[in-house]
């Protein structure tokens, strides 16, 4: 008599679903911080966009698209609320327009690259080009957002150059990033 080994398969996407959120939380929390490149002020968040675009996307291809939705509707809210109870947490006055902008530009560059990402990886070869302009115009959209949202109070000396840096400093990211994501391979 044979038996039969049954074989468990574990739904391990909410592992990732909570380092997409510990990413979401860190670039909320970053965003006040930064760094010197020749003169100008590049905040440290910028450097976990990418990461957060990748890991979405690996979810997508390890799983399916809804639980990449469903990863980024968790990350977005869990990170808007840990902010919040921070505010309050250390007594400061919570103001809706701190948030707002990092929400709104996580949320749509999320849903870009997507929905841009998933149509390539349904209908195309896994093109290391073609991912690195996913990623790259992800990461632009999210500067955008993020400085539409807050342009009434962006100083505008040095702004083009920081852009600018900002920006080569993402493609280097970008490119890294996609050099690993074409390295993956569905499940």
């Amino acid at each position: 008599m044979a038996k039969k080994e049954l074989k468990q398969v574990y739904d391990d996407c909410w592992v990732y679903i909570l380092l997409l959120t510990t990413l979401a939380i860190l670039i909320q929390s970053l965003k006040n911080y930064t760094f010197t490149i020749v003169s100008y002020k590049i905040s440290y968040n910028i450097l976990l966009i990418p990461v957060s675009l990748f890991l979405t996307n690996y979810i997508l291809k390890k799983f399916d698209y809804k639980k990449a939705i469903a990863g980024i509707a968790i990350s977005a809210v869990i990170s808007v609320s840990f902010i919040a109870m921070i505010y309050f947490g250390l007594g400061r006055r919570l103001i809706i327009s701190n948030i707002c902008g990092d929400f709104f530009a996580y949320v749509v560059s999320q849903y870009v690259n997507l929905f841009i990402y998933e149509f390539l990886y349904s209908n195309s070869k896994n093109s290391y080009l073609l991912t690195f302009l996913t990623y790259m115009f992800s990461t632009i959209i999210y500067i955008m957002v993020y400085t539409l949202i807050y342009l009434n109070s962006i100083v505008m000396v040095g702004y083009w150059m920081r852009y600018l840096t900002t920006l080569i400093i993402e493609l280097v990211l970008c490119l890294t990033i996609s050099y690993f994501d074409t390295k993956i391979k569905k499940d």
